[in-house]
Order: structure tokens, then C-alpha cells, then sequence
């Protein structure tokens, strides 16, 4: 290996290390020249970033070796990159910020269940463009393994696309038709772990020492003992601890998830380069952002919880750097439901700051507004929204009511206390609530993983299963839970960030009943919270007397809004405002466009919001930005909110 000059790399690299190969070209035409001249410029740019993190894990010693080797795979996949894409790569290149917009609304799919396969989805573009649609989040689709695969994150080959779904030609055309329709494709990647069918499991097991050091095995239960010590247990029902003894290794694998999901053993570099050359070849086929799943869990260390290490943000900063020097366009999206203390890390603090993913779970607000509409009090939610520190202004929040996943009732003890809860009795309280065991309740979510030891309960369900529109008896039920929807929806897209819509929510579909039918989903209630889009249902969806009708044409009013606002440009931090009733939250931002005051009465009785906060604000003359209606006045002066109402109140510079 040789070493230059940071002269060598480009003026101001402020770095010693390895002078990265010129992209060979068959003919040195002046787009030819002009390409390797923007490779170059890109690793002078981001190479600091590159050894930086590869030396804070690896160590200085092995990090030019290493970079020079993952610097060979960029420059071989910028080479491979199609035409339309480095076009991609320069447009968001000149607009850093692509994702921060208030144009940015997700939708998240599995592919057989919105579009039956590849090419369904590509035939329902039009259905996602009429809702408002520019971030598509499809749910695993590479080759997972045979039979129980949870839920798709079992990934037995990386480079194929599951058989039913179609062929890593139908995705890249996918991808190039979502493009066009000026929506960008979301994929997950799984870095923690593979499926135990996979070549890198199939080698180590035929005894290959190459690829058994690509993972944790250990002869005696003397290491793993060692750690059990301190780890937590994910899915205590149906996966107890994290290792299994396998018979083809002779020994003790590392199973965080399920027996037959290996975790990767990311100290080795090996396994950094296998995931870079996945990472870029999904890139080449048109994937805008990947969602990291599990990224907390990749790195291991006795005595903790092996969760949110250092060194997962430090290799986290190692991708994201040679993404920017191969396809710039492609974002990184956080897969951390952390404690909300945690959190900022996966969005970049520190060294790290700006430097590692672009996007993360805002799970606390997501718990928070499940906790104020079970509670009809906000104060809980004030007060641990207030907590979390600023993100950097480059990275950005997802929003969301719910995901694939079930909810955990992540309320911290500390924040419970400081508004004299008990947390443990209000994480119990929602659980109840939730699954409609509490009295006064008309939600009918399932019960998920429950451990009778800390008395943990988690939850599924779709949203409107959740406000209690399935269970609905008379029009005031309706009603009101189709308002609670509303209000829910209308705080993640008036929050700031990427709003992210379930399939099926926007149409108001409850549980699926027969979730427990299909094979494999039997022990799994999340499927509950899953079912196939109903396009039968979909198809009266501009008709508001219905029901799905009412609840889309109440999710594209608030969408066309936020797309009308650019206060709600995710660079802004949502500050929460004063609580002069507890029913009503309160929150502000300010753009350089003007003050954003967003108001949620989130009970089901009318709250009054004083006329002098109105003045205070100077949003009194202001109309709703909503439905264009002027505020409702009481004879005391005061602001008269109706039950679950939600305004937006925007002032102009």
C-alpha cells in the first residue's frame, strides 16, 4: 500500500492517507475527465470523514489500509453509477436540504400488501402522487429466508429481491418510475444480523474460517454468560436470550433477534466492506434512503447492554462518507427506538455531528401523542418533548403515529415523575388503555410481548383500530375518533420533519381479524396492524360520506397545507408552548418566513386558549391555515377550541 500527501488528496484535506485509484475510462472524452474530476473532488471532501471514523474503530494504524480498500469499491460503484442517477447525485448535491422540505410526505408499504408485487406498486404511483406522496418506504424486500423470517429481516442473500415480489430489474425500474413522479425510494438495510441460510452463515458452517470470524461464536458459555449478564431480552416470548448453540459451528452464535438470525461481527473490516458494496449496489439501482435497521445493536461490548456504542456512530459516519463520495444523493435513516436521552447520537453530537445519519425516529413524540389522547392532558408530553436536546439543523426528524413495529410505551420514569406520574403506572395505564381494558376506552389494539416479569405490555394495531374507530357503535363515536385521527395526523405533519403515513391509515382501516390465518403470522400479532391495503375501499376514498372518504380527505387537507407552509421546513425546531390548559398542546416555531403556532385540543370536550397567548403570538387576526376559518372568539376574549380541533396559525414577515 502506498501513502501521499494530503496534497495529494486536495488542498485542505487537513489528512494522511491512501491517494485514491483515478476512475479508468475507456476514452477521455471531456464528460469522461469531467467524472473523475467530481470523484476526486468528492473523496477530497469527505475522506477526513472516511478515516476519522474507520480510525476510531479500527485504529490510526489500520485505517489507511482499510480506506484505501473501501475506496476501491466507491470508486468501482461511482463508475458502474447509471447516468441518471449521477444527475440525481448533482441536483441534491445543489439542494442539501431536499429532505427538510415541507413538501416531504412518506408512505410506508410492504410491497404485496399495497401492490402485490414490483410492478403493482409501480401501477399504484398515481394513487400515492393523489395523496401527496414523495418518500415511499417499501418494508423488506431482498431475499429473506425460507418460512418464519420476522417479518422479512432475516435477509439470506442481499443482492436478490424475493421471488414473488419480481427481480432487481423490476426495483430499479420501480425506483426510475417513482423518480419521475418526484418521489424517492426508501428500502431497509439489515446491519446487525443475517439469516442463518445466508453464503456468509452457509461458509462458516461448512467450516470456512474466513467467514465464521464474519460472527460471534464461541466454543463455551464462558462469553456468552459474560455478556447475558447485562443484555437485555428483545422478544422474551419467542426468542429467550441471545445466543444459540449451533451444531454445524460447534459452538455458541450470537442471536440477538431469533435463532436464526446470526449478528454480524462488525470489528472485523471484512464484514464493513461486505456491507459497503451492498450498500452502493442498491444505491445503483435507484434506492434513495436506506433505513439502518437495528443499527444500535452492531456493536458489542461485555458489561453493557450492547446497544448505541461509539463505534456504531463511528462506522455510521464511515458509510455515509463513502456514499457521498459514490452516489451523494442517498440518505441514511436511523433505526434507533432509544430513550430520547440517546437519541440525538444517531442524528450526529459531537465529533459526529452532521457527519452520521440524516434522518432518525422521532419515537418520543410518537409516544407522547398516544399518551396525550389516552390521558386527555399534555403536560406529561410537554415536559418530555421539552427534554430533548436540539438536533443539528442539517439532520432530520421522522414522524409517525405507528410503524410496522408494535408501540413501547416508552415514558420515562424521570419525566412520569416530574409531573407527579409514576411511569411504571402510567406505561401500564396505556397498555390497558390501548387494548381497550381500561374503562371509558373504545381502542382495540392487541396486547404484544408481555413479560409478567417487569410487567412490560406493548402494543399493536393500526391507528384507527387505536382511537377506537373500529369498534365504533353510533355517528358520535365516529365522529369522534375520526377527529382524534385527524389531530394525530396533524401533529406529525405539523411538527417539522418527515411525516411518515402507515398503510391503510390514510383510508382509516382497522385490524386485520384474520391476521393469525396466514402461516407464519400465527404467534406474531403485529399482522393485526398490517393488512392489505383495501382498495375496494380506496376507490370511494374522495367520497366523504364514508368513513375511509372522511378520514383520506381529511389527511390531504393537512397534507396540501403543510406543502403551503414553509414554516414547516425541518430545519426549525418545534419549541413547545405554555400550558394554560391542560388539554391543549401548544407548539411554536420560528422560520425565517414567519411565526407557526400550532394548537391541539386533545379531548373530547371544548378548551378555551387565551386571547392574550393569541396577542402574545400576534396570530389573533390570523385565519386557520388548515380550512382558511378565522378563529372563534369567546365574550371573555378567549380562543374557543372544539373538540379535538387542531389549528395552524402562521404570521408572514
Amino acid at each position: 500500500m502506498t501513502t501521499t500527501s494530503s496534497t495529494d488528496l486536495g488542498e485542505g484535506s487537513g489528512q494522511t492517507g491512501p491517494s485514491p485509484d483515478r476512475v479508468p475510462h475507456a476514452d477521455s472524452s471531456a464528460q469522461a475527465q469531467a467524472r473523475v474530476a467530481m470523484f476526486n473532488a468528492r473523496v477530497e471532501r469527505w475522506f477526513p470523514d472516511l478515516h476519522a471514523g474507520l480510525s476510531a474503530v479500527y485504529g490510526s494504524k489500520r485505517a489507511d489500509a482499510i480506506s484505501f480498500d473501501l475506496l476501491q469499491v466507491a470508486r468501482t460503484a461511482y463508475d458502474r453509477r447509471p447516468d441518471h442517477l449521477h444527475a440525481r447525485d448533482l441536483d441534491r448535491l445543489l439542494q442539501p436540504d431536499w429532505l427538510q422540505g415541507p413538501d416531504m410526505v412518506g408512505y410506508a408499504c410492504y410491497t404485496e400488501r399495497f401492490g402485490t408485487d414490483l410492478n403493482g406498486v409501480a401501477g399504484h404511483i398515481d394513487y400515492l402522487r393523489d395523496l401527496g406522496v414523495t418518500y415511499l418506504h417499501l418494508m423488506p424486500l431482498l431475499q429473506p429466508r425460507e418460512g418464519d423470517n420476522d417479518g422479512g429481516y432475516a435477509v439470506a442473500d442481499y443482492r436478490a429481491v424475493r421471488s414473488d415480489l419480481g427481480t432487481m430489474a423490476d426495483l430499479e425500474h420501480l425506483a426510475t418510475s417513482l423518480h419521475g413522479a418526484g418521489m424517492s425510494l426508501v428500502l431497509d438495510l439489515v446491519l446487525n444480523h443475517v439469516a442463518r441460510e445466508h453464503e456468509w452463515a452457509r461458509r462458516a458452517r461448512a467450516g470456512e474460517q474466513k467467514y465464521r470470524d464474519y460472527f460471534y461464536v464461541y466454543r463455551t458459555r464462558r462469553e456468552p454468560n459474560a455478556y447475558e449478564r447485562t443484555l437485555p431480552e428483545v422478544f422474551p416470548d419467542f426468542a429467550p436470550g441471545n445466543f444459540t448453540y449451533d451444531e454445524d459451528l460447534a459452538g455458541w452464535v450470537w442471536t440477538t433477534f431469533n435463532e436464526w438470525q446470526w449478528d454480524v461481527n462488525w470489528s472485523n473490516p471484512d464484514v464493513l466492506h461486505e456491507y459497503v458494496d451492498v450498500i452502493l449496489n442498491l444505491a445503483n439501482a435507484g434506492v434513495d434512503v436506506f433505513r439502518l435497521d437495528a443499527i444500535a445493536f452492531i456493536w458489542k461490548r461485555k458489561g453493557t447492554d450492547c446497544q448505541g456504542q461509539p463505534e456504531v456512530h463511528a462506522l455510521t459516519q464511515v458509510l455515509r462518507a463513502l456514499a457521498k463520495i459514490a452516489c451523494p444523493s442517498v440518505a441514511f435513516k436511523a433505526e434507533a427506538i432509544v430513550a430520547p436521552t440517546k437519541l440525538l447520537a444517531y442524528l450526529g453530537t459531537g465529533a459526529h455531528a452532521g457527519k452520521v445519519s440524516d434522518l432518525a425516529y422521532h419515537n418520543s413524540l410518537m409516544v407522547q401523542i398516544w399518551s396525550m389522547l389516552a390521558a386527555r392532558d399534555v403536560r406529561l408530553a410537554v415536559h418530555a418533548l421539552a427534554q430533548l436536546p436540539p438536533k443539528p439543523v442539517t439532520a432530520t426528524w421522522l414522524t409517525y403515529l405507528r410503524c410496522h413495529d408494535d408501540i413501547g410505551w416508552a415514558i420515562m420514569d424521570e419525566d412520569a415523575a416530574a409531573v407527579g406520574l409514576s411511569g411504571q403506572a402510567h406505561r401500564r395505564f396505556l397498555a390497558h388503555w390501548y387494548s381497550g381494558d381500561f374503562t371509558g376506552s373504545n381502542a382495540t389494539g392487541l396486547v404484544f410481548q408481555y413479560n409478567p416479569v417487569n410487567d412490560d405490555r406493548r402494543t399493536s394495531g393500526t391507528a384507527a383500530s387505536l382511537v377506537g374507530l373500529e369498534s365504533a357503535a353510533s355517528r358520535h363515536d365516529v365522529e369522534r375518533a375520526v377527529s382524534m385521527l385527524r389531530l394525530a395526523h396533524a401533529l406529525i405533519l405539523g411538527w417539522g420533519g418527515i411525516p411518515v403515513i402507515w398503510s391503510g391509515d390514510e383510508l382509516g382501516q382497522p385490524n386485520d381479524s384474520a391476521w393469525a390465518e396466514e402461516e407464519g403470522h400465527e404467534d406474531d400479532n403485529r399482522w393485526a396492524h398490517r393488512p392489505r391495503l383495501d382498495w375496494w375501499r380506496a376507490a370511494s376514498r374522495h367520497d366523504r360520506g364514508t368513513v375511509g372518504g372522511r378520514v383520506y380527505s381529511d389527511l390531504v387537507e393537512l397534507i396540501g397545507a403543510r406543502k403551503r407552509l414553509p414554516h414547516l421546513h425541518a430545519s426549525v425546531e418545534t419549541q413547545i408552548g405554555e400550558v394554560d390548559d391542560p388539554g391543549v398542546l401548544v407548539t411554536v416555531r420560528h422560520h425565517p418566513a414567519g411565526r407557526f403556532v400550532g394548537l391541539y385540543n386533545v379531548t373530547p370536550q371544548t378548551r378555551y386558549w387565551p386571547g392574550h397567548r393569541a396577542h402574545q403570538y400576534a396570530v389573533d387576526n390570523l385565519p386557520d391555515a388548515i380550512t382558511g376559518e378565522p378563529l372563534t372568539w369567546t365574550p371573555y376574549g378567549d380562543v374557543e377550541l372544539k373538540p379535538y380541533q387542531v389549528m395552524w396559525l402562521a404570521t408572514t414577515r
